[in-house]
């Protein structure tokens, strides 16, 4: 099995890295190949040029070369985690800009070939669990993220973890937890947000 980890943060010493180290490891240890992807220190372009643009009336599109280097690093993986900060309640522009650019027509929709893979978003929230519930951003970022990108690109085995209070110390054993329940869990199962 082959998973590809990206995190999205400017900082190497942030938590959202020791949290993507962390799921690194754990994959490793689960016989897993892993793939780090580091959008910043490996200087992605988040910014969705015209020649990445999807064209509408051509779903066979030849897009730039950064970004089927990405296409084919998102192919090879069996299992994607994207780890990274809550900011604004939702994605990083980096994270975002990565999606717009990779999951692109052709490729993850219109039509899908991520069908058969999994995904974990691993979102590092700092404010608390019930202030995310009595708000509804937890359900946001999981129509967001699990509904409006994993399934709509034909993932369906996705799950969204929140880790909330992130600024405090960090939660290691729930990361564990939700890796495990990612893990062992049926295909089919759809886990809501925790």
């Amino acid at each position: 099995m082959h998973a590809l980890v990206v995190r999205s943060h400017p900082r190497t010493d942030s938590l959202t890295t020791a949290i993507a180290e962390r799921v690194t490891e754990r994959l490793t240890d689960e016989g897993y190949t892993v793939d780090p992807l580091d959008l910043h220190g490996e200087g992605f372009d988040p910014v969705l040029p015209p020649e990445d643009e999807p064209d509408w009336t051509d779903p066979n599109k030849a897009y730039t070369p950064e970004t089927r280097e990405h296409m084919a690093r998102v192919s090879a993986a069996d299992l994607i985690v994207v780890v990274f900060p809550v900011w604004w309640f939702s994605l990083p522009a980096m994270a975002k800009g990565w999606i717009d650019r990779v999951w692109n027509r052709g490729f993850a929709y219109e039509p899908s070939t991520l069908h058969g893979k999994r995904m974990l978003w691993i979102g590092l929230a700092g404010g608390s669990a019930s202030s995310y519930a009595e708000h509804g951003f937890d359900r946001s970022l999981e129509i967001q993220l699990g509904d409006g990108i994993s399934r709509f690109c034909g993932i369906s085995d996705a799950f969204v973890h929140l880790m909330y209070d992130s600024l405090g110390a960090p939660d290691l054993e729930a990361v564990d937890r939700s890796l495990n329940r990612m893990l062992v869990r049926e295909p089919a199962e759809r886990l809501p947000v925790s």
